[in-house]
């Protein structure tokens, strides 16, 4: 990872465009080959970034200081430096990935055994399913065959449909499991995610965990 504190403004040209003034920010280049760049607030959330596949070239003579960002839609990240005040490269290896808590990895063992939940005709193709930046919780296939990434939160965050996203764009990369569908599922699924992973085209399941587990819920009941 190569971190950069820099004087700079941004501007991205795409299917809209966006213009950041000139400020100290912390640029961010992943070894997946995504760039973001950071204010000091909003948490963990970048002011602007591209996603991978994308190239970064960084100009010289007269276009020295320009980082240029395009990713495979033409879309483009111009980085304009004024100044750099810190610059270093990072190698952090393989991460070992997120631990799950007890309930989540409970849920991906219960709905990956009652694979039907997510709709019928659905079949297990299989649980922790590897990639590049981490395994996918569920991989399988709906009725007509195609294949279906879920991804499993006991809440179901902002950040968990940035993580699947990241995942489809990985697996549509593979010509044996194109196209890739996804799937967050989750007991609870917080509005802002419901809008984000609708407007990407991701599908939202809320998971009944007592169901899952074959426990009716008697609260109906007379007797």
């Amino acid at each position: 990872m190569r971190l950069v504190i820099a004087r700079c403004s941004v501007d991205y040209a795409g299917r809209l465009t966006a213009h950041l003034p000139s400020a100290p920010r912390l640029i961010l280049v992943k070894a997946d080959g995504s760039v973001s760049i950071h204010a000091d607030d909003r948490a963990y959330k970048p002011l602007n970034w591209m996603s991978p596949p994308c190239t970064l070239k960084e100009g010289t003579g007269d276009e020295a200081g320009v980082w240029t960002v395009v990713n495979k839609a033409g879309e483009k990240l111009i980085i304009t430096m004024e100044e750099i005040l810190h610059d270093s490269s990072h190698e952090l290896g393989v991460d070992p990935g997120l631990i799950k808590d007890g309930v989540e990895a409970h849920l991906q063992e219960l709905l990956a055994d009652r694979i039907e939940t997510l709709g019928a005709g659905y079949t297990l193709i299989r649980r922790e399913y590897p990639t590049a930046i981490g395994p996918v919780d569920i991989l399988c296939r709906d009725a007509e065959g195609k294949t279906v990434a879920v991804e499993i939160k006991r809440r179901g965050e902002i950040d968990g449909v940035e993580q699947l996203t990241r995942y489809l764009e990985l697996l549509n990369r593979d010509p044996r499991l194109a196209p890739v569908r996804g799937v967050f599922a989750a007991q609870e699924i917080k509005p802002q995610a419901r809008v984000l992973a609708t407007d990407r085209g991701i599908g939202c399941q809320v998971l009944d965990y007592d169901a899952l587990r074959g426990i009716e819920d008697d609260k109906l009941r007379l007797f």
